[in-house]
């Protein structure tokens, strides 16, 4: 199967129903998975720690609060891009780490940072 070129996709002409179709725009579950506030910086603390808990991540992320961070987690980890793991220790000690799916995401993510650094000045 040819992948067509981003210049290809751009231009195509999709009525507005099928651009909203999964089959037809491999782009929607992509927005879908990313979309949300927290999800991408939550997701790239995870890959920066490797084996994550939630204080870490709370503490990385001073802005969000518990609620949101526990809904993003269960959010990543619905989507397949985290495992979260439970050891029955006392106390109770919960790790996230990231997933092969997840790890798929890395050169996209490297492509967002090169992004950053050319326009973070502007």
């Amino acid at each position: 199967m040819d992948i067509p070129s981003l210049e290809e996709l751009m231009v195509r002409k999709l009525n507005d129903q099928d651009n909203c179709d999964p089959a037809i725009n491999p782009l929607v579950p992509v927005f879908n998975v990313l979309h949300g506030k927290w999800k991408n910086q939550v997701l790239f603390e995870i890959i920066a720690l490797k084996n994550a808990r939630f204080g870490q991540l709370n503490r990385k992320i001073p802005k969000i609060t518990n609620t949101m961070l526990s809904t993003t987690l269960r959010e990543l980890e619905n989507d397949g891009l985290i495992m979260r793991t439970q050891y029955n220790e006392i106390p109770l000690r919960v790790e996230y780490t990231i997933t092969k799916k997840g790890k798929d995401l890395l050169p996209v993510y490297y492509e967002m940072y090169k992004w950053g650094i050319m326009h973070q000045k502007e």
